[in-house]
């Protein structure tokens, strides 16, 4: 894909209105956000006084930060060391004012050489290769992601849950009003805006589904939606932790993808086909069939801390199988019902087993690749499960062709580098060095005890 110099991407009339938005706001630092293979939301600060050389130029980074760990360590085994820099160059159209910390903005950004090219190891870079790759097919994928997370305070060395509501209850509503309304109104000031909101059913456990966008938007409100959520609450001191299993013997927090292919000559609705199996098309179905094809390995994207795997188990509603089905919220691929009158817009795909340690970069470009592949193979996602996959019988489930997910983000990771779809969509040094990374959080918690993961996942994301 071509690639513009940073000097005729990032000028023009975006840059002079941001630069506009700084003074008449007074604003102090402009953050230059990135996330990277560890899922870790970073990022460097810039005085505004100097903004208009940085639109242009970027930040400065070390590529050291893509050997990164979730443990804040640098991988011995990376690619990546203390020679070499690359530049965190912002996208003008991501600027937003943060409402919840005092005279500071952002900008999310890309990771280019020096030269000005997309880095290898640049994860926005892979979504867009792959948001090109399905545009060459005719088609542009929009999507949300449908997060959870618990509210919790730091107490006695612990964290505990802000309130123990059962599941949709109001009371979990009106204990969590104050800070879920602020989140909400920060997140609406930046351009993302929540469908609905209710009280789910963790201790603590809040969930926020917002509306969907094109990929690219939809990864960076994914972003947008974990910076909020953290940084509103801790205005009332508490903590937002989107860790997969926050508690060992409560429910998880996922973040569900729903997506949905749309057609570029049109403008129509790729999935949809009033004639077809549960008004799904023939391409609905292929998309389904890649993502099945290719789950095993996809998870390592999609749910990719060792965290993750204590909420991938069977009937926790999460999603343990490579399963499909019509309203099955235990299969890893959910065809959700239509909106009555609006059946063309609201046809789409749920995606369970993704949670919020991910990088929404990877899990989106991971899951284009994987379905665009089905697409140009015409996969047959075969026989749709109308019950809990779990409930199957072990010869039924293999008569089906349905497996059980990895149980280890090491398995996934396995399961990763055998996948070559997946490994060439990443392309080698991305591939590369997210496998190391995400190996070396595996040996990082190798005889370590649940509460010291659980600690180090509750903060982290």
């Amino acid at each position: 894909m071509p690639t513009r110099s940073p000097e005729n991407a990032k000028g023009g009339a975006r840059g002079r209105e941001i630069l506009a938005r700084c003074k008449s706001d007074k604003l102090q630092l402009v953050r230059f956000l990135y996330c990277g293979n560890d899922s870790v939301i970073r990022g460097k600060a810039c005085h505004t006084r100097f903004l208009n050389s940085y639109l242009r130029s970027g930040i400065g980074l070390t590529v050291a930060m893509q050997s990164f760990n979730m443990l804040d360590q640098l991988v011995p085994e990376g690619s990546f060391g203390p020679v070499g820099e690359i530049r965190l160059v912002p996208d003008p159209e991501s600027f937003a004012v943060l409402p919840y910390t005092p005279k500071s903005a952002r900008l999310l950004c890309d990771m280019l050489t020096l030269e000005g090219e997309p880095w290898g190891a640049c994860p926005r870079s892979f979504l867009k290769r792959m948001i090109e790759r399905g545009r060459q097919a005719g088609v542009a994928l929009k999507a949300a992601f449908e997060n959870e997370f618990t509210l919790a305070r730091h107490e006695g060395g612990r964290y505990v849950p802000l309130d123990r509501s059962p599941c949709f209850s109001t009371i979990g509503m009106d204990s969590a009003a104050p800070v879920m309304i602020e989140i909400i109104e920060a997140l609406m000031s930046q351009g993302v805006y929540p469908e609905q909101y209710y009280a789910e059913l963790g201790p603590g456990q809040q969930e926020l589904p917002v509306r969907f966008a094109d990929a690219l938007r939809a990864a960076d409100n994914q972003i947008t939606v974990r910076e909020t959520a953290r940084g509103v609450a801790l205005r009332h001191g508490l903590l937002a932790s989107f860790a997969p299993k926050p508690f060992p013997d409560q429910a998880g927090n996922g973040s569900h993808v729903h997506w949905s292919l749309w057609r570029i000559k049109d403008g129509r609705n790729h999935f949809h086909d009033p004639g077809g199996r549960y008004g799904l098309s023939e391409a609905g179905h292929a998309f389904i069939g890649g993502v099945l094809a290719h789950l095993p390995a996809l998870v390592a994207l999609t749910a990719p801390s060792v965290n993750s795997y204590r909420r991938l188990q069977p009937r926790f509603w999460s999603s343990a199988y490579t399963a499909w089905g019509p309203d099955n919220r235990e299969a890893a691929v959910r065809v959700p019902s239509k909106r009555r009158g609006l059946e063309m817009e609201s046809t789409n795909l749920e995606f369970k087993p993704c949670d919020p340690s991910s990088n929404p970069y990877l899990a989106l470009g991971g899951l284009l690749a994987a379905g665009l592949d089905g697409m140009e193979r015409k996969l047959d996602p075969g026989e749709p499960a109308l019950v809990d996959p779990d409930t199957l019988s072990q010869p039924e489930r293999t008569r089906r062709g349905i497996r059980r997910l990895p149980t280890s983000l090491a398995e996934a990771l396995d399961a990763l580098e055998r996948d070559e779809v997946l490994r060439a969509a990443l392309g080698d040094t991305l591939a590369r060095e997210y496998l190391v990374v995400k190996r070396s959080e595996v040996r990082g918690f190798e005889g370590k005890d649940v509460t010291f993961e659980i600690e180090q996942h509750f903060y982290k994301y």
